[in-house]
């Protein structure tokens, strides 16, 4: 009897994956946007760099996010995810 040898993302499809990254996308925007409205940025703060990496929506699987990093479309850093080529 031998079993099915599947790699880890030959079952998430397509849509799943550009879901997810729609997804990712829109919460790395809105994480920005909030980071740059707050209050006690001045001159002499030393300058923000802004958010570069976030942690991935929970809507989605850990294996998504992990099929992502080997397509080479996310990084991932201790637990947090930022975009490989941020022109996707």
């Amino acid at each position: 009897m031998e079993e099915d040898q599947k790699t880890p993302g030959e079952d998430l499809s397509p849509e799943v994956l550009k879901r997810a990254m729609k997804a990712f996308k829109k919460r790395l925007k809105l994480t920005s946007l909030d980071e740059d409205s707050r209050l006690g940025r001045g001159a002499c703060s030393g300058g923000a760099k802004g958010v570069c990496a976030i942690q991935p929506p929970n809507q989605y699987p850990p294996a998504v996010w992990e099929e992502l990093c080997r397509q080479g479309r996310l990084r991932c850093s201790h637990g947090l995810y930022e975009l490989r080529n941020p022109n996707n």
